[in-house]
């Protein structure tokens, strides 16, 4: 948990705010996500927890049709040497602890929600893990693809390692006049169309292969559970929904699977 006081500063070109004396005293608090750097300063690659500061890996929200954006125009308004607040608690179940040796390893994220995935997949690969590692993250443009060269880097010293990106605001996603336009690409649509399977040569086959999914909710789309305990999916069609069709089922508090997400908002 990382948070800032409404008293603090926040960076031009956001939308404005307007709290009174009561909210202005309040602390704004949200859960993040670790991040990892996956390589050291001389590009030897460096295990979960042997780094010297915790890394987190946060977009600016400038607008939000709600209300005005508050954590993050905060947050990137400090400078070195500023205080933040952290939860002393870390919580959560999105870690590898049911992947097996020569399991086959996914991990799907949109925009900042690739944060967990770093220290997994530097955990994965810095023990020889025999499985497939995939790792595929949907952003709007190439340019929001914080890791790219980093993954790139892995891509290149590790055999069983993978790295797929998709986009939705590059000039091919929007303008059918390009020779290759290829359209808004989302992950729900990468999947249950047989793309994915097709770019990385792996088969999706829930008895070998666990899926990890963070981000934008309508992307996880997690099961809604009425009164009944019946679960029914959301609309659009979200990924829990498409791979659960293929034979895999979520992972969630009292009941074991192999696809693994956390809701956060």
């Amino acid at each position: 948990m990382l948070g800032l006081g409404n008293w603090e500063r926040r960076v031009e070109g956001v939308d404005e705010e307007d709290l009174d004396v009561v909210r202005l005293r309040r602390l704004l608090r949200r859960a993040y996500s670790f991040s990892c750097p996956i390589l050291d300063e001389n590009g030897r690659l460096l295990p979960p927890m042997f780094g010297e500061f915790l890394e987190f890996y946060i977009v600016l929200v400038r607008h939000r049709e709600e209300q005005p954006p508050g954590l993050t125009p905060r947050i990137w308004g400090l400078s070195a040497g500023d205080r933040l607040f952290m939860g002393r608690k870390v919580t959560g179940h999105y870690t590898l602890a049911q992947v097996r040796p020569n399991d086959n390893v996914v991990f799907a994220a949109t925009g900042t929600g690739e944060a967990p995935h770093n220290a997994m997949v530097a955990e994965l690969l810095s023990i020889a893990h025999r499985g497939r590692v995939v790792a595929i993250t949907c952003a709007r443009q190439q340019r929001d693809l914080g890791y790219l060269n980093t993954y790139d880097e892995l891509e290149r010293r590790y055999m069983n390692f993978q790295y797929l990106t998709l986009t939705t605001r590059e000039p091919e996603n929007l303008d059918m006049r390009l020779a290759h336009y290829v359209g808004k690409r989302y992950m729900q649509d990468f999947f249950e169309s047989g793309e994915f399977e097709r770019a990385s040569d792996l088969k999706l086959d829930p008895e070998n292969t666990h899926v990890f999914l963070c981000g934008n909710p309508n992307m996880i789309g997690a099961p809604l559970r009425d009164k009944i305990g019946s679960d029914r999916y959301p609309k659009p069609k979200g990924m829990v929904e498409v791979l659960e069709s293929r034979g895999f089922s979520a992972d969630e508090p009292g009941k074991s699977g192999n696809i693994h997400f956390e809701k956060y908002w």
